[in-house]
This record gives C-alpha cells, structure tokens and sequence, in this order.
C-alpha cells in the first residue's frame, strides 16, 4: 500500500474503533458494565462519566455493581442512572449500587438489533465520507500535477479496496453482535 493512502488508515481505524465502543453500549443478554460506563454524573459541580466516579463489576449474568470511590456521590449516581433510563432501576445497598437487568424479550431484541443496524449505517456513512475526501484530494493533486494519471488510478483503486476491507470488519462486527443479541 502506497505512503499516501497509509496516511489515512488511521482515520479509517478510529471509525472502526467508535463502532465498536458504540456496540459495547448495546445490550445483550448478559449485561456488561459498557451499557453504563459513559453516564454523565453530576458532581464536584460537573459532568463525570460513571467510569471516572466508581469502580464497575458484574458479579452475575444480569447484574451491574457500582462501588463510588467517594461515598458521598452515592446520591448522584443513583440520580444520573435513573435519568439515563439503562433498562434497570438502580437499587442502593449502603454504599453500593445494584442495577439489576430483567431478560430481554424477543420485542426488545429486535429494537436493540435495529439500533444496532443504525449504529453499523453510520460507521459506513463514515467511512464513505473519509473516501470522498481522500478522493476529492487525490483528484486535485493530478490536477496539479503532483501525481500522473497512472498514480492517481493507482490510489484510488487502493483507497476503494483499503475502504472494501474495512466495510467487510463492519460487517463481521455486526453481524456478530446480532448473533450475540438474539441469543437466548
């Protein structure tokens, strides 16, 4: 691959890696401390995320356990995970935080697998973007004459496959969370 278009990889890359933290957000059915590691929190007189506030551990298949490292944010956790509506009522057992996830229905995993879908389309709209300007970049440099036709081919044919493979990961990835999701 070509030092131009081995540029942008790492573009590619970071839509590659936001799918996948956005897919850790989705449920399944054994539930992982993902789906609420990105709550906003409210404290010290700003917004935390949850991650940053307590440690996170899920003891059993449908439970999530929140131990704040300080014990007088208990409150606000509790406060910001209702809000968040994460699919369970947070339950608080003196300085611990209990969230317990009730089984998904078959209703419920279809919506998670059409958020999913949604999720998979805006990773490909992305990189569609990040193809459109490299393109469009390409193009004007042979217009300057920075690179012959030949190269210009040459880097395009590169970028579509670079693009294809990509579109492939996104591919496996989702399809591999709706198996995951429609798992009873």
């Amino acid at each position: 691959m070509s030092d131009f278009i081995q540029n942008y990889k790492a573009d590619l890359t970071r839509v590659i890696e936001f799918l996948k933290s956005e897919m850790g957000s989705l449920r399944t059915n054994r539930v992982n401390s993902s789906l609420i590691e990105n709550v906003n929190v409210e404290v010290y007189d700003a917004l935390m995320p949850l991650i940053q506030l307590a440690s996170i551990s899920n003891p059993e298949a449908r439970t999530l356990v929140i131990q704040p490292w300080d014990k007088a944010v208990v409150k606000n956790i509790e406060k910001a995970l209702q809000q968040a509506n994460v699919g369970a009522q947070p339950i608080v057992d003196g300085t611990l935080i209990r969230l317990s996830f009730a089984s998904l229905t078959e209703e419920r995993r279809k919506e998670i697998v059409k958020q999913l879908h949604q999720k998979l389309e805006e990773a490909k709209v992305s990189l569609r973007q990040i193809r459109e300007k490299i393109k469009e970049e390409v193009i004007n440099k042979e217009k300057r004459k920075e690179f012959s036709e030949d190269a210009k081919f040459k880097y395009l044919e590169e970028l579509d496959e670079l693009i294809r493979k990509q579109t492939d990961v996104i591919k496996e990835l989702g399809e591999s969370k709706e198996e995951e999701i429609m798992k009873i």
